[in-house]
């Protein structure tokens, strides 16, 4: 976690994953990002806490890694660029 934001990235970001897990802090509150490979945010929940938001975390990252692509981003209901019309 840097101090300025108050954000941190996983420690290990799968290659063949398009998508990482960011947990971030600001004015708002503790919240859980999945960050595409472009560095663009995809998807985010708002956490009551930091515990929360970290076990959350830990879940989704976990889902990066075991789920396949396209399972991952039905499951989170991430839009695909590639399907855009």
């Amino acid at each position: 976690m840097t101090e300025a934001t108050g954000s941190s990235a996983a420690p290990h970001i799968d290659a063949l994953s398009e998508y990482s897990v960011r947990v971030t802090r600001d004015a708002g509150g503790w919240q859980v990002r999945i960050v595409d490979a472009r560095g663009a945010v995809a998807w985010t929940r708002y956490c009551a806490g930091e515990a929360e938001a970290r076990t959350f975390a830990s879940t989704v990252q976990q889902h990066v890694y075991w789920l396949s692509p396209a399972k991952f981003k039905q499951y989170y209901r991430l839009s695909d660029p590639k399907m855009k019309g």
